[in-house]
């Protein structure tokens, strides 16, 4: 799995060998000014990525509206919802991506109650009497008549360092006749042992989310504020793509695909592995 990380990763460096540019029709590239400055807003990309609203941005097509999902409007709108200043996303490769969920045959769509997407806030907490980046992974999920965000994973230095699993010769163990001695060296395992994680089972991994809820509660972990936020999609079958946000003069703003990676068998886990460190 460690290797297929290091290849995910290499894969994602080999793309800043491109320059970044705009595609237009089929074999051509072309920067776009036409349209209403930035993708301002999450949903906003939502429609826009779906063909949902006005090249003006003024109007939101409803289902049996002319323009509704129309698919060149689509692919207009999907050619200027890329990072086209910092990516350097592989032009063959947008392309790729534009043609296939704007295919006549097979059309994909962003759902936004739809799942397989989720949300990377980067958070700052005190600690120990220092400041530290929490990362806050968080899902939307059914809650009553509508929906919440919630959160699912958590991602903290201090709670990952703490556990540290010996491996091989150097992992202490019970023995398999503890029981006979009513397992009176558990004090021993347990107290004198610094890594008591090494009595758990193989598949055993710490549960951070609880640990932060529980140091929140305890007073000790403290909300400061959020640096970034950004989210990472799955909803397009055979791809994954990351949404940024981007603060810049011109047209290429606000929210944009900043990365883009086409899937083959068994990808989906070694991403999800890499965006939520658990090399």
């Amino acid at each position: 799995m460690k290797l297929n990380i290091v290849l995910f990763v290499l894969f994602i460096a080999s793309f800043q060998s491109v320059p970044g540019q705009v595609l237009n029709s089929p074999g051509q590239l072309k920067d776009d000014g036409r349209f209403a400055a930035s993708t301002k807003q999450v949903n906003q990309f939502f429609r826009r990525f779906n063909g949902e609203e006005s090249k003006e941005g003024d109007r939101r097509y409803n289902p049996g509206d002319e323009n509704y999902r129309n698919r060149e409007l689509r692919r207009s709108f999907i050619n200027i919802l890329f990072d086209n200043e910092t990516s350097d996303l592989p032009v063959e490769l947008k392309r790729e991506f534009l043609n296939y969920v704007v295919s006549e045959s097979y059309p994909q769509y962003l759902n936004f109650h739809g799942g397989e997407w989720f949300a990377e806030a980067t958070t700052v907490f005190t600690y120990g009497g220092r400041s530290h980046d929490v990362v806050l992974f968080l899902k939307l999920q059914p809650e009553g008549l509508g929906y919440e965000w919630v959160i699912d994973n958590v991602l903290f230095e201090p709670f990952k360092t703490a556990f540290d699993k010996p491996k091989g010769d150097q992992k202490k163990f019970l023995h398999p006749l503890s029981h006979e001695l009513g397992f009176m060296n558990l004090r021993k395992a347990i107290q004198d042992d610094p890594k008591p994680e090494s009595y758990t089972p193989r598949e055993f991994r710490p549960d951070y989310l609880s640990l932060f809820i529980y140091e929140i509660k305890r007073g000790d972990l403290k909300f400061v504020t959020v640096k970034d936020v950004k989210y990472h999609f799955f909803q397009i079958d055979k791809w994954y793509f990351e949404l940024s946000q981007f603060n810049r003069p011109g047209f290429n703003t606000g929210w944009l695909i900043s990365n883009l990676v086409k899937l083959s068998e068994g990808d989906r886990e070694v991403v999800l592995e890499y965006i939520y460190d658990n090399n």
